[in-house]
């Protein structure tokens, strides 16, 4: 999509406007808009839309954004979304407001995203669908260079989380951990500073990954651990950032199994998998002087006679033995592998992203993640990178007390607890134990990852959100701007 500036009035097929709530002190682009708001059929009530036919077949569209106490980035991301589902074909203006509390370049980056990420459609197995409209160029009216260097990067930015959307909706039966290294490849072979490498069952065997071979075992399809290294010219060689990512390409819970009540979401068991991959492609992209270690675990959980069991004990990459108590707890067993092995290649700063514990998703709904971390300023990091982008995350404790959870009396751990209390923690207490040396930060993503249904913003569909691909972007961009 092409994005410009323009300084005054703009040729547009679809001209839009943020709308506060009341409306009051509407642009002065059409007189019937006072009369309509009077009415109440122009409303600033958030999500909602109105829409006036002009000469010449433009359309103009006033577009609610809530109230002016609540305006926010992602208020002008939803007013943005509702004009894009409209069904645009063409140019579309949206009008900066500097009446509004925020500056013209925030909002042009979250109307960018709105667009983009608001006019998403998960339905590509349908048959016979008319081909969708498909919005070409955005003209932002009263924008500036900074606006448009913003709305620019977001826009490449929200177009990898799109792509990431994409991994985690497709079905399991074609998505395999095969098939999800050959898309890191074909991202590879797009970026000269970019490179590829995936780790093959019998050579994840062969490194020792007792824990990631477990989980593996199970399933009649091969495992990958998929490697891409972001080497850019110019970057410092002492910080390395290490992505791991958790791609459980379907996961049924092993012997310990799953509820049958929509396991058929488990497809996007990867999408902490997928926003590494994607993301890593985004920063490549963006050309950011950052090298970048992106490890993803991929592989499905399956129930058989194949498939390990509980009360088996295996023994990971750095030699820890870990006792298994529920088969469903696979994730963090795949990520202590990948973490240990991106901290082995030379990784300085972790972060792991993974749809890891249903307890995190009842704290936080669908909208936050939760982040611990083992050093307070990367945390810190992680979690402004997060609001920053829209990828909502909150800060977590970590405490050594909770480590008592995954005590074991026949290994040096177990991977889960029986008591209900503190999962999410005690997760991260046992991956810490995987993390070797350095910061590190682990995201739990089990809510916002994947949606069982529409949240009611910008991110209406079902499914995949590609959450962390924009948040990955912001971290490596405020890195690559601290080297400086």
């Amino acid at each position: 999509m092409e994005i410009a500036v323009t300084a005054g009035p703009a040729e547009a097929d679809v001209f839009a406007f943020a709308v506060l709530d009341p409306p009051r002190d509407l642009p002065d682009l059409d007189p019937r808009l006072a009369g309509l708001a009077e009415s109440g059929e122009l409303s600033g009530a958030a999500g909602s839309t109105c829409v006036l036919h002009q000469d010449g077949g433009r359309r103009l569209v006033a577009a609610g954004a809530g109230s002016r106490e609540q305006l926010d980035a992602d208020a002008v991301r939803d007013a943005a979304a509702a004009v894009a589902r409209l069904g645009i074909d063409g140019t579309l203006a949206w009008l900066l407001d500097d009446s509004l509390p925020l500056s013209a370049a925030e909002q042009a980056r979250a109307a960018v995203d709105g667009v983009v990420l608001g006019a998403y459609d998960q339905g590509r197995w349908k048959t016979g669908k008319a081909k969708p409209k498909q919005i070409d160029r955005l003209l932002l009216v009263n924008g500036n260079d900074e606006a448009l260097e913003l709305a620019q990067r977001a826009e490449r930015v929200a177009q990898w989380a799109n792509r990431a959307r994409d991994l985690a909706n497709r079905p399991p039966n074609d998505l395999t951990p095969v098939r999800l290294a050959d898309r890191a490849a074909e991202i590879a072979k797009g970026s000269d500073a970019v490179s590829y490498e995936a780790l093959t069952g019998e050579q994840i065997r062969a490194l020792g990954m007792g824990a990631f071979a477990a989980v593996a075992q199970g399933s009649h399809n091969d495992p990958r651990l998929i490697v891409l290294r972001y080497d850019p010219p110019g970057a410092r060689d002492d910080l390395v950032l290490g992505l791991v990512g958790k791609a459980i390409t379907f996961d049924t819970g092993g012997i310990s199994i799953k509820p049958s009540l929509y396991m058929e979401d488990m497809k996007g068991d990867m999408a902490g998998g997928a926003a590494v991959i994607e993301g890593t492609g985004a920063i490549a992209e963006l050309g950011l002087p950052v090298r970048v270690l992106a490890v993803v675990a991929a592989t499905e959980n399956m129930a058989g006679g194949g498939a390990y069991r509980p009360g088996d004990i295996l023994t990971a990459m750095n030699g820890k033995t870990i006792e298994v108590i529920n088969t469903d707890a696979e994730g963090r067993l795949v990520l202590a592998d990948a973490l240990w092995y991106a901290r082995e290649q030379g990784a300085t700063h972790l972060l792991d992203l993974a749809t890891l514990t249903g307890a995190m998703e009842l704290a936080l709904g669908d909208l936050y993640a939760g982040v611990f971390a083992n050093d307070d300023a990367w945390r810190v990091q992680v979690v402004e990178a997060g609001e920053a982008s829209g990828d909502h995350a909150w800060p977590f404790p970590l405490h050594r007390r909770y480590r008592r959870y995954v005590n074991s009396n026949f290994a040096d751990m177990k991977n889960a607890s029986i008591l209900r209390q503190g999962s999410p923690a005690l997760a991260s207490e046992f991956l810490r134990e995987f993390t070797g040396e350095g910061p590190w930060a682990h995201i739990d993503m089990a809510g916002p990852g994947f949606l069982t249904r529409s949240r009611g913003d910008y991110l209406t569909q079902q499914g995949g959100t590609g959450y962390g691909v924009r948040l990955i972007a912001e971290l490596a961009q405020r890195l690559s701007e601290s080297l400086r």
